[in-house]
């Protein structure tokens, strides 16, 4: 069981790592990307765009909360 936790433990640490909202901001994001590209709502391109402006306005939000907190 220790080597199925330590498992665990790992991909937990890799895929969260020190900031869950990042983690959150991603999933979220590639998420919202690939409901769009599935829909075919729009094309890959202006997708593509958005989930780089989501990526970018995410991690800027989640900067600016840490920021703000110290």
């Amino acid at each position: 069981m220790s080597a199925l936790r330590a498992f665990g433990r790992f991909w937990y640490d890799f895929v969260i790592g020190d900031d869950w909202k990042l983690a959150a901001v991603v999933a979220t994001v590639l998420l919202a990307g690939a409901v769009l590209i599935a829909s075919g709502a729009v094309p890959g391109w202006l997708a593509a765009t958005l989930v780089a402006a989501g990526m970018l306005g995410g991690f800027t939000l989640a900067m600016a909360v840490d920021v703000r907190r110290r």
